[in-house]
This record gives structure tokens, sequence and C-alpha cells, in this order.
């Protein structure tokens, strides 16, 4: 199995160059203070479709051949992958067919049909998610783009760790969310001699089991981080268990509270899953005193009407 390297990442940051934006990188003197730490957030909720995830879906299009290009694309997404599939394949005026759980946030669920993809719902299950993904493959011929594992779509999510080292020199630690781990492998890729972490709902911890116990654990999550809702694939998988140290995981109260600190210090919209991380440093504020820490705030695809504080 071919596993993404810095070189991979280098290229799908040229290749998506001008698709996609270079994001900013804020600082908050009081969540210095606080953690002892020198904090810089990599802030993709100000990313094209709101999340991260623009970054692998236009790598992995502008990656197709044109045969692959004939029937469109397809996936299964919780929303944030869907999107920004939906928007990398309107760009290139192709279709995007993507399979969303029942439910998925309406909002994510707006966007997604916003930049033309065309909802099929299924039950809330990874099971469900790959059921009727292949009925919809079957029927349309669709090539099919993993949310993350796929080694064009972790090449592309490494761009956003690879731009926030550009931006910020002397790191030493990274942190970012994981799901199914695309963003987090890539991160890792390109923090090689770096201490890399990743963070989790304790209510959807697979990928710290998984860690720990050296093989792929299933996952039965039930979290408000709708974003980190998915297991570890093989690719994701192989490349954490290598350069990854460790996996933070941290409460449903605990998120729901860095959620409300990030819009109240950082003045910025930020979803639960991107409030994972945040928590977790928060909580680990000893493991990372006197670091300079990049932090990766995935996403701000926020639902106004439910919000959880």
């Amino acid at each position: 199995m071919e596993l993404p390297e810095l070189n991979d990442i280098r290229k799908a940051a040229v290749r998506i160059a001008g698709e996609v934006h270079s994001t900013p990188v804020l600082s908050s003197a009081t969540l210095n203070a606080e953690t002892g730490a020198e904090l810089f957030f990599k802030c993709e909720n100000f990313q094209r479709t709101g999340s991260f995830k623009f970054r692998g879906a236009t790598n992995a299009v502008l990656s197709l051949s044109e045969i692959d290009y004939t029937n469109g694309v397809c996936t299964h997404s919780s929303g944030n992958h869907g999107a920004a599939l939906a928007a990398a394949a309107a760009g290139r005026g192709i279709a995007a067919q993507i399979v969303v759980p029942e439910n998925a946030a309406q909002p994510k669920q707006d966007s997604i049909r916003r930049y033309g993809g065309v909802i099929t719902h299924c039950e809330p299950t990874l099971e469900a998610r790959e059921t009727m993904l292949a009925e919809v493959q079957k029927r349309t011929g669709a090539t099919f783009v993993s949310p993350y594992n796929d080694f064009r779509i972790i090449s592309g999510q490494g761009t956003a760790a690879l731009e926030l080292m550009e931006e910020v020199d002397g790191l030493d630690c990274l942190i970012a969310p994981v799901g199914g781990g695309g963003l987090l492998s890539g991160t890792a890729v390109v923090g090689v001699g770096l201490r890399v972490f990743g963070a989790e709902p304790e209510q959807a911890d697979d990928a710290k089991r998984s860690l720990d116990a050296g093989e792929i654990m299933p996952s039965h999550p039930d979290t408000i981080a709708d974003g980190l809702l998915t297991s570890l694939g093989t690719m994701t998988f192989a490349v954490i268990s290598e350069h990854v140290e460790d996996i933070l995981t941290v409460s449903e109260t605990e998120i729901i509270e860095a959620m409300r600190t990030s819009w109240q210090l950082l003045k910025i919209v930020i979803e639960p899953s991107s409030a994972v991380v945040v928590a977790a440093v928060l909580r680990n504020h000893e493991l990372f005193a006197g670091k300079r820490v990049g932090v990766i705030l995935t996403g701000g695809n926020v639902d106004l009407a439910r919000l959880p504080f």
C-alpha cells in the first residue's frame, strides 16, 4: 500500500493553488496565558465551503483521468466532505452524488445542494452509508472519492499543515481532530520531526483505541462532533500509527465549552469538530506548556438554530 509522503503533499499544494484559500492563522493572548503555550490556530473555517475538506476534494478531482470525469464523482459524508466534493466537481462541470445520513445537520445538507450535489439519504451508520453508496455508484457509474482513505485526499488535506508551517516558524507540536483520519494523516506526514497529536471525543474514541491496540477498532459514535463520526481507514491508520504520538480525548461538555470559548476569545465561528482540538489543548495544557503549538481548526459549518450552548 503506497502512502503519501511530504513531496506528494507539496505537489498537491501546487495542484490546488488558486483553487483554495490560504487561510489565516490567529492567536489569543488569553488562551496562551491559560495554557502556558503559544497557540497558533489555522482557521480552515475560512476555507471555501467552510472547511478543510475542500483541499482534499479539489486535489482528488483535479487528479481524475478524463475517463473518470465521464460519470462524475460520488461519496458518503455527514456534510463537509460532501459539500467540498460537490463544489470541486462543479468547478469542473461534472456531477457529484452524495450519500448523506438522514440526521446530518441541515446547514451541511443545504451546502451540498447549494454546490450542486445530488443527495441520497441513508440511515446514520457507516454500514448504511457504504451500502447506499454502492447502490448509487452502480446506478450512476460515478467515481468514488473516499472522505479520508484516499491517497489524493490525504495529500490535499496535508496542505493545511504545510501552509501553517510556512506561516509560523519554530513549531514544536501540531494537533488536529481525527474522524476518518485524512487530515491527521496529512498533518502527521508534514509534521515529521515534530510532536503530532490527534484529538477526538470520548464518545467517538475509536482512533485512540485503534492506536493503543495496534489495529483498527470499530466505531460506535455518539457525539456532538458530527464531523468525527467515521472510523479510520487502512491507509490513514497506517500513517497515524507511524507518525502520531497520541490521540487525546475530550468529553462532550469540554467540546461545548471549548466551542463557546473559541467564539468568545477568537471571535470566529467554529463547529464542534473544530472545538475538539481546542478542548484537548485546554484539558492537556501541561503537555503543551512552553511549546509553540499549531492547532488546526477544521470548519465552521454550524446549525445556528441548534447551538449547544
